[in-house]
């Protein structure tokens, strides 16, 4: 019976750490991704009090703010994972960031991305609704 519980805890764990690297491995396409369509990576997995960003870019006169999601989308895609509250959070962190470490840097304007990685196949849902000048 020890025995058994021994396993399902190293399972579980097993798992966590699945997960961990399977968002790595996202985030790691994600850039790649951004990189050959011309964006510069400014930060990753930048933390702010409101929530973390992970990946910060740029385009021409554009900073984005991109929220990557990955999983199997069986019953739900992973960027529909990006609710109100998760949104929020985005924006928070977003205005810290142009708030504190681009207040006088020029550019025109700002938005928000979902990046959807499936099984390896990329999605780029652009401005999703935030912006502004």
């Amino acid at each position: 019976m020890v025995n058994m519980f021994k396993h399902i805890k190293k399972s579980s764990n097993n798992s966590e750490s699945w997960n961990k690297k399977e968002w790595q491995i996202a985030e790691e396409l994600a850039v790649k991704y951004l990189k050959e369509k011309g964006y510069k990576i400014l930060e990753k997995n930048f933390k702010t009090p409101y929530g973390e960003i992970d990946i910060i870019a740029n385009k021409k006169d554009i900073i984005i703010f991109v929220e990557v999601k990955s999983g199997k989308g069986i019953r739900i895609q992973p960027s529909e994972r990006v609710d109100d509250k998760k949104y929020l959070k985005i924006v928070k962190s977003a205005e810290f960031y142009l708030e504190f470490y681009l207040k006088n840097k020029n550019y025109k304007i700002s938005q928000i991305d979902v990046i959807e990685i499936i099984n390896g196949n990329i999605k780029h849902y652009e401005n999703v609704g935030w912006d502004f000048t």
